[in-house]
């Protein structure tokens, strides 16, 4: 219960690693919003939270309307009383190589997982200043880490969301609101599912010294940790939950150590 009498919202998660926070949050204690486009998917959710016990209630949040964000952030305090922890996990991907991707394509990805997350983070941070007490954290992404093929607008997008969780992080310290991030690396999600192919497993499998792909629960976990009050002093900081790809380099077999097998493209 370390989320215990705490309030959350959560964009995007009728689904995926955001269902999988909400309902984590949820056995931890917590009292969760389910924000989604998807209304349907976000209240059967919460209604399975609450069935099993929890505490939960869903909204339509369109993160790219600044009308929709206030109203997560008030739906919050009018249904639960007020708000501690905010999760920007709404996020689209369009995997198109640099010279195929469209303006439009950029602009999808620019809206939703960088201009989404400034308005409901903004929104769910001036409701925190007046409690001068709260946890905001940005879901961002390996990709927006490291150069990928077809990952022009992904990828900048969450570069971008990266650099404004350390802006966010140190303007809204004062107000006792700490900000972080969780850079996912490659995730088992209905979009990996969609996006990659055979032969972008395969790579990722090569490049993960786990050698597999990670799981919606261990992205959870990791929020639970971030929101939690173990937490308390650490603002600004992106973590990363990749099986080790950000930290790996050269690999292959020495000492008994078993290398991958070169990517068959």
């Amino acid at each position: 219960m370390r989320l215990e009498g705490k309030v959350a919202t959560i964009t995007g998660s009728g689904r995926g690693m955001g269902e999988a926070m909400a309902r984590s949050f949820a056995r931890h204690g917590a009292s969760v919003v389910i924000s989604d486009v998807d209304l349907e998917a976000a209240k059967a959710v919460a209604a399975s939270i609450v069935e099993d016990g929890g505490n939960a209630d869903a909204i339509r949040v369109d993160v790219t309307s600044e009308v929709d964000a206030k109203a997560l952030s008030d739906f919050a305090v009018d249904r639960f009383g007020k708000l501690d922890i905010h999760v920007n996990n709404a996020g689209v991907s369009v995997t198109k190589t640099f010279l195929d991707l469209t303006r439009e394509d950029m602009e999808i990805n620019l809206q939703i997982n960088l201009v989404g997350a400034f308005l409901c983070g903004q929104a769910a941070a001036r409701e925190m200043m007046k409690r001068r007490s709260g946890r905001i954290i940005n879901i961002t992404s390996l990709s927006g880490q490291r150069g990928g093929v077809a990952r022009g607008a992904y990828g900048s997008s969450k570069a971008g969301l990266e650099l404004l969780t350390k802006v966010m992080s140190v303007e809204l310290a004062a107000f006792g609101i700490n900000t972080n991030a969780i850079a996912p690396g490659a995730i088992e999600t209905a979009m990996s599912d969609k996006h990659h192919d055979p032969a972008t497993r395969e790579a990722y499998l090569y490049l993960i010294p786990q050698r597999r792909y990670g799981v919606p629960q261990e992205i959870a976990d990791a929020a639970v940790f971030l929101a939690s009050d173990e937490a308390k002093h650490i603002c600004g900081q992106v973590l990363n939950v990749d099986g080790g790809y950000l930290t790996a380099g050269l690999m292959y077999s020495a000492d008994g150590i078993e290398a991958p097998q070169p990517p068959r493209l």
